[in-house]
């Protein structure tokens, strides 16, 4: 076995981004830009109002007491003003650009109008409720960087900068599967010793939110023959193969010599990791190929902590880790120590900051447990017992997925 944290440095040392496509705006949510996104023309494009009011030219009211101007024009939001002579105003709409020679813009609540004129009682400060061109970007400034990943705010900031298409890193795709003679499809007619299969569902799931396209291939039986022709078959067009069951050391465990017999190159095998030891990682051709436990705890773990930051690095985020933060847990655990485990947990927001509570179900073999939790508590090999209160590391499923 290696440690864990030796594992997915070697998972991760050699992946690199797939390439790149153009995708339309309306397709951009949760891509990585591969490129940066420059303004072409200054954002905002023009000076324009902060508020409803009039446009004036501050000199106009500068001196004691009230001045009166009368109204010439009206600049609503799409159209083109006039200029603004001297000793007038013009009345402005949010939105609508500023008058040439204006200066400033005085909210409505703050003027009395009568007819056509408006009295001022003070002068504004120069610049007031105005935006103007460029204050939000400058010509030729980087709004966006290559390797951010776009989420509403960015998309929206893109279609700001007038760009209808972005360039982004390619999604990976996946193919899974799932091995065994008792694996029947949800819903299928029940026979002795089958169950309904359960894992590829999550891996796929995880895999689209981490930005992969998913394809689920047929059941895979417990035979060397069938498996690596399976195998051969799943990884023509793929740049993930996730096989689930089967690479242990029982006598029906054929998963792990199939990858062997289709041409798999196994970087290593067996992670000091509970759960989830059984990990196979290798790699053929351009493909990568990770090998992951039967049992539904350890699938989903295993797929979540080495499947997703390999396909959200292959999808160009150049951060594909998730961040761990401390959190104190709400009771005591006593384990075995010798592996590093991740123990599924939720988060409980408290009058005294946020707990983690333990789930009470930590089999392997529980398949309720990730359809409960919300974090993975890490418990370090060697510590054996955790008091009440202790601070320890925790990552958040939600930034497992970014």
């Amino acid at each position: 076995m290696i440690p864990f944290a030796d594992a997915l440095a070697r998972l991760l040392s050699r992946t690199r981004p797939l390439g790149v496509e153009r995708v339309s705006l309306a397709d951009a949510e949760g891509r990585v830009l591969a490129e940066d996104l420059v303004a072409r023309a200054p954002l905002p494009f023009f000076d324009h109002s902060a508020m409803d009011g009039y446009a004036v030219r501050r000199a106009d009211l500068e001196g004691a007491g009230a001045k009166t101007l009368p109204v010439v024009g009206e600049s609503a939001a799409g159209g083109v003003p006039p200029a603004l002579a001297p000793t007038s105003t013009c009345r402005i709409f949010t939105g609508a650009p500023l008058p040439a020679g204006a200066d400033a813009v005085v909210p409505q609540e703050d003027v009395t109008r009568n007819g056509e004129t408006v009295t001022f009682t003070r002068a504004p400060a120069l610049g007031a409720f105005v935006r103007r061109r460029g204050a939000d970007l400058a010509e030729g400034s980087v709004a966006l960087r290559r390797g951010a990943r776009l989420g509403p705010g960015a998309i929206a900031l893109a279609a700001g900068l007038d760009r209808p298409h972005v360039l982004v890193a390619r999604r990976p795709i996946v193919s899974i599967l799932a091995t065994g003679d008792e694996l029947r499809a949800p819903g299928d007619p029940g026979r002795p010793g089958s169950i309904p299969e359960s894992n590829a569902f999550f891996v796929a799931a995880a895999a689209r939110r981490a930005g992969a396209t998913a394809r689920i291939g047929p059941f895979v039986p417990d035979r060397l023959d069938a498996a690596t022709l399976a195998v051969r078959e799943a990884l023509a067009g793929a740049d993930l193969l996730v096989t689930i069951g089967g690479v242990s050391v029982g006598d029906h465990d054929v998963v792990k010599a199939a990858l062997e017999a289709a041409g798999v190159s196994l970087d290593f095998w067996r992670v000091a990791m509970k759960p989830g030891k059984p990990l196979a990682v290798g790699h053929a051709g351009a493909a990568y190929v990770l090998g992951l436990p039967g049992n539904p705890a350890s699938a989903s773990l295993t797929f979540l902590l080495f499947g997703v930051p390999l396909l959200r690095a292959l999808a160009g985020d150049p951060s594909p880790l998730p961040v761990r933060r401390r959190f104190p847990v709400d009771a005591p655990l006593t384990r075995a120590p010798g592996r590093e485990e991740f123990v599924r947990a939720r988060l409980v927001e408290t009058d005294d900051g946020t707990l983690v509570r333990w789930l009470p179900n930590q089999a392997s073999g529980a398949v309720t447990s990730f359809a409960e939790a919300d974090a993975l508590v890490v418990v370090p090999a060697a510590q054996e017992h955790i008091d009440a209160g202790e601070r320890l590391q925790v990552i958040r499923l939600s930034d497992v997925y970014g």
